[in-house]
């Protein structure tokens, strides 16, 4: 039977090891867990934002998709945890051990402290700077990802919601962009070109010096109330195949030539 928080907390404060205990979903946010034994401990879900682990074990423990924004694991055993699609937003984890951490899809920002030498560009995980090119986030909840100079190139983003995401100088050249959200994103200064837009919603996005020749498809695409497009941007957009120009976008019920007039 699944642990309550006030039990963990007692087992942790008594030296009561954890281990392989199931804590699925458990809420621990903001509580003092130094030195926990939580060696192969079920966490999925957990909300873990703001927690002490400094010097715990999570060796092996599974904690996908788990809120760990804040929290500290200085000096803490992460070696073989699954960390996939968890929010490392502003977390500290310098000297943590991460020799064969999963960190595919975990998010982090410009304030997340990871090991001295950690590549974490290289690491599967998404924020400044990250190296995912031709990465599968298909679908994935982008919202508001701090993604400045990240690279993107070939990646898989169709459906993913980007809205409010911070792009500045990322690389999406021939990125699947399909039906993404990227409402009131960022996208400054990146490099878009061959990129497909077919149905992506940019309404009140930030295109400025935008570096693009052309798309694959801008079949659908709402630019509604988009800001930076300059009249050479506007030129390169209007000279895609009027087709493309006079689909509707299926959420907005716009015409890409409709919203191009709106911008």
């Amino acid at each position: 039977m699944p642990k309550s928080s006030q039990e963990v907390l007692a087992a942790i404060k008594a030296g009561v090891s954890l281990s392989k205990e199931d804590l699925y979903q458990i809420d621990l946010s903001g509580q003092d867990l130094q030195k926990a034994n939580l060696y192969k401990a079920t966490l999925i879900r957990s909300n873990l934002s703001l927690a002490n682990l400094s010097e715990a074990n999570l060796n092996e423990a599974d904690l996908r998709s788990s809120d760990l924004k804040k929290a500290v694991f200085r000096k803490a055993n992460l070696q073989g945890a699954y960390l996939y699609r968890v929010d490392l937003s502003g977390a500290d984890l310098s000297e943590a051990n991460l020799t064969d951490t999963k960190l595919q899809g975990a998010r982090y920002d410009s304030q997340t402290v990871f090991p001295e030498n950690f590549a974490y560009k290289s690491s599967g995980a998404i924020g400044p700077n990250a190296s995912l090119n031709g990465a599968p986030l298909n679908t994935a909840n982008l919202k508001n990802a701090d993604l400045q100079n990240a690279n993107l190139m070939g990646a898989y983003l169709g459906g993913a919601d980007l809205t409010g995401a911070n792009l500045v100088g990322a690389r999406l050249v021939q990125a699947d962009l399909r039906k993404a959200f990227l409402t009131g994103a960022c996208l400054q200064k990146a490099r878009l070109n061959g990129a497909n837009l077919a149905e992506v919603d940019l309404r009140s996005a930030d295109l400025t010096e935008a570096d693009f020749e052309r798309f694959e498809s801008i079949a659908g695409a709402d630019f509604t109330n988009v800001q930076g497009l300059s009249d050479e941007m506007r030129s390169r957009l209007l000279s895609h195949p009027r087709q493309d120009l006079e689909t509707l976008n299926s959420l907005t019920l716009k015409t890409t030539l409709a919203s191009l007039s709106q911008s």
